[in-house]
């Protein structure tokens, strides 16, 4: 039996100031649930039998057994699962030498959770195993954030940094950011370390970031010089950009894909 103070507390978990004040976040899903066990710790697991018989030895501070009606009760989806999970933040600090020899990301004051747990969830796909996001960047705890990772947040290694101070640090290091008046990235030669920024929904990259940039890329539409979509939407773009990265990578190895 789920109590009533403790679905009020699952439940807020949803704003960030809880969130911050109580080093955790939320979790719901079969499978995201299942990811995260093995990476984070676990305060909180709440599920039905049927799930737990499948789980095996489940490491959690505290485990509730569930009906539906309680998980309905707590739960922060439409469509709730079998299970919800309250983790504790992973605390990490950034590690500038990492930055020079791997292919990185920094997100600019992207404010849409789910455009930001997609864009994790691309990263972890194209092997950027760090992202570095501005403060005023959605919040990587947010559930809905969480949510849209479906997982890959268990990979990441995830930083709030001021960008343009951290690229003050960084002068020899290739940073890209994609604009109109960009370079063909089709027919631009990428390295394979450096930054890859990408820019607010609306906005798009900041001035005082864009002052650091020193590759500006463009991603071209098709066919050219006709009428087509204004904008691409950033997770989109960000999916664009790597995939080009990582194609000319594997391409100067010799590797060719079956």
């Amino acid at each position: 039996m789920l109590s009533k103070n403790k679905i009020k507390f699952i439940r807020s978990l949803e704003r960030k100031k809880e969130r911050n004040e109580s080093g955790l976040f939320l979790a719901e899903g079969n499978k995201l649930v299942a990811d995260l066990l093995p990476y984070f710790s676990c305060e909180l697991l709440v599920a039905k039998p049927s799930w737990m018989a499948t789980q095996g030895d489940l490491k959690a501070k505290e485990l509730i057994v569930a009906d539906e009606n309680d998980i309905e009760k707590a739960s922060l989806l439409k469509n709730p699962q079998d299970v919800i999970a309250i983790f504790v933040q992973s605390e990490q600090i950034l590690d500038k030498s990492l930055l020079q020899n791997e292919l990185n990301l920094a997100l600019d004051g992207i404010q849409d959770p789910g455009n930001l747990g997609t864009i994790i969830r691309i990263a972890d796909w194209f092997g950027i195993h760090h992202v570095i996001c501005s403060p005023d960047t959605a919040d990587i705890y947010n559930p809905k954030t969480v949510q849209a990772t479906m997982g890959s947040l268990a990979r990441m290694q995830i930083f709030y940094e001021s960008l343009p101070e951290l690229l003050t640090t960084l002068p020899d290091l290739p940073v890209y950011g994609t604009f109109l008046n960009g370079e063909n990235i089709y027919t631009n030669t990428l390295t394979t370390n450096g930054l890859i920024v990408m820019g607010n929904e609306g906005n798009g990259i900041r001035p005082e970031v864009e002052k650091h940039i020193n590759r500006r890329l463009y991603i071209p539409s098709f066919p050219l010089e006709t009428d087509t979509a204004e904008s691409l939407n950033v997770a989109v773009a960000t999916a664009i950009t790597c995939a080009e990265f990582r194609r000319q990578q594997v391409q100067s190895l010799g590797y060719t894909p079956i």
